[in-house]
């Protein structure tokens, strides 16, 4: 599938995250981006919200966050608030990107947010793990005729069944599945990342990982099952802090895991059983049948005097009970790779 100028059936698309982690500074969204560049992401990913767009301000214990979460105890409204990329940092942060030679889009949480990005020519929609049971919000998405990357982190077989349908029913197939885990950081033993395997088989689309360990293992893992996208949250330091810092990746953990991630395609290659040319001049060193011992015209091949041993210059191993109880043809040294003309 291409991303802009990205073909993820080629190269793994790499989406760097920025989240809340410019954390109020539009100076340091630009240097989040720049290290997003160096560190070997492919693209940069916001999120184009309002709180207003997303919750109510409402002091409702409903919209208290009370799940055992980093964020426990405090108002929706006020989260997202603090969290939020302005609007107006977007076509900044995105010309910024550009010129780095990078894809720049984002997840919209509400069609203002769609119709704001269509504006400013995203080459892609992300739609978030917690939207993906907003039909209509999935249905306008789609109808932009973008490619649209949607996580899976609190979907049933069902939410993934009726969100493709949504996108299909807009006359739009540039789906690409996460496997996610809702989880802010998310347990090694809570990521079952074989079913990235099972979700490319089961719905025939391009599929990833929208991952929220602080492992560099799980996107390696994913790419060898099948993973073509992988996002993760990006921070300059974790030190500073912020809504998202616990489980977001520093630029030299960043580039660690493109590192392994670039590493892993090169070991997947393709299914071949060609040899490559530093292979083929290998089997030198494999075994093949040489005379073991000076001998003469007449003289019985046995065992003694024939043997696989290395290197491979001589007849394969295969013919050895063939030509035991033969005689040699001519005389021979040890040493000598045998060959069928030895043989009487």
């Amino acid at each position: 599938m291409n991303i802009g100028h990205h073909n993820t059936d080629e190269k793994v698309f790499i989406i760097a995250e920025l989240s809340a982690n410019h954390n109020g500074s539009l100076d340091t969204a630009l240097k989040t981006i720049t290290a997003m560049k160096e560190s070997g992401a492919d693209a940069i990913k916001l999120q184009t919200y309002t709180p207003d767009t997303i919750t109510l301000d409402c002091d409702s214990e409903l919209f208290t966050i009370s799940q055992g979460t980093l964020w426990d105890k405090r108002k929706f409204h006020d989260l997202y608030a603090e969290a939020m990329t302005p609007w107006e940092w977007h076509p900044i942060l995105f010309d910024h990107a550009k010129s780095l030679g990078m894809e720049a889009f984002s997840s919209p949480f509400d069609t203002s947010a769609v119709d704001f990005l269509s504006e400013l020519e995203v080459p892609a929609y992300k739609i978030a793990s917690f939207e993906i049971t907003d039909i209509p919000l999935i249905e306008y998405t789609a109808s932009k005729g973008k490619p649209i990357i949607i996580s899976t982190g609190i979907a049933t077989l069902s939410d993934i069944e009726a969100a493709l349908e949504a996108c299909k029913r807009m006359g739009n197939d540039q789906i690409t599945l996460l496997k996610c885990t809702s989880a802010y950081p998310a347990a090694l033993e809570e990521m079952n990342l074989l079913t990235i395997a099972d979700m490319k088989k089961r719905f025939g689309e391009n599929v990833g990982l929208s991952d929220h360990t602080m492992s560099l293992s799980a996107p390696v893992a994913a790419v060898a099952l099948g993973a073509r996208v992988i996002e993760k949250h990006f921070i300059l330091d974790r030190r500073m802090g912020g809504a998202d810092s616990a489980f977001s990746l520093e630029p030299d953990e960043f580039k660690a895991m493109v590192d392994a991630v670039r590493d892993t395609e090169k070991l997947l290659g393709k299914v071949t059983y060609e040899l490559s040319e530093k292979s083929l001049k290998s089997r030198e060193f494999s075994r093949s049948l040489f005379i073991a011992e000076d001998v003469k015209a007449g003289e019985t091949i046995t065992a003694a005097n024939v043997r696989s041993v290395r290197p491979g210059f001589g007849l394969a191993p295969k013919y050895l009970s063939e030509i035991l109880g033969k005689s040699f043809a001519a005389n021979a040294s040890k040493g000598t790779p045998l060959s069928w003309e030895h043989i009487g």
